[in-house]
């Protein structure tokens, strides 16, 4: 009995995959508010009532690919700057994010058609803004544990505001890519943007 429940679950957690890996291509291509439940269906070669059976909607399934790339994006920005240990050395951790962050064109086109979506749908808005709130907090989080908080310019009001100013260049520097598909370019200008933001603008922490 509980091995045909583990063959189950393990059934389970692979249909899922193979709809949202699925539902990301086909997004990609044509664009989130013009695919239907049936063509995510079809690209995954499962029926409706498999995708019922794990997402009530496609907007719920949209926020199950959004966790995937927001885990994905928070655990890289993480081990990035674990690096430093309980200090942050801002210049050296802006590098080793800017190296590994993800830059992805085709879930850039995917997100935005969504914030087109959701900015038509104040329920849907809502819950964008929590999962952005989110990832924020997991920025500030690590800012405010450095050794030496006020070492961030003062401008930026503290930890939080320095979360907002960095996934504020993120979005900036992401547009351009959507634009340009220049992903070398978007990581320079991303690395020149959070060390201006986060230190003095010459790389080198404000003690002032």
């Amino acid at each position: 009995m509980e091995q045909t429940a583990g063959r189950v679950t393990r059934r389970r957690v692979r249909t899922r995959a193979n709809l949202l890996d699925a539902a990301f291509a086909v997004f990609a291509a044509k664009g989130f508010g013009r695919v239907s439940i049936e063509e995510v269906c079809e690209a995954a070669g499962y029926s409706r009532g498999a995708f019922y059976s794990n997402f009530a909607t496609l907007d719920e399934l949209f926020f199950a690919l959004y966790q995937q790339r927001a885990d994905l994006i928070a655990a890289q920005v993480a081990d990035a700057l674990a690096q430093d240990g309980p200090g942050l050395d801002v210049p050296a951790s802006v590098d080793r994010v800017t190296e590994v962050l993800l830059l992805d064109v085709d879930w850039l086109l995917v997100k935005t058609d969504f914030l087109v979506h959701a900015a038509r749908d104040p329920a849907v808005a809502e819950t964008l803004l929590d999962h952005r709130a989110r990832l924020r907090q997991a920025v500030a989080d690590r800012l405010s544990r450095s050794r030496v908080p006020t070492e961030l310019p003062a401008v930026l009001g503290g930890a939080d505001g320095a979360a907002h100013a960095v996934v504020a260049a993120y979005d900036g520097v992401t547009t351009r890519l959507l634009l340009d598909k220049d992903v070398d370019g978007a990581r320079a200008w991303l690395k020149q943007l959070l060390t201006a933001l986060l230190t003095d603008g010459s790389g080198t922490p404000d003690e002032s």
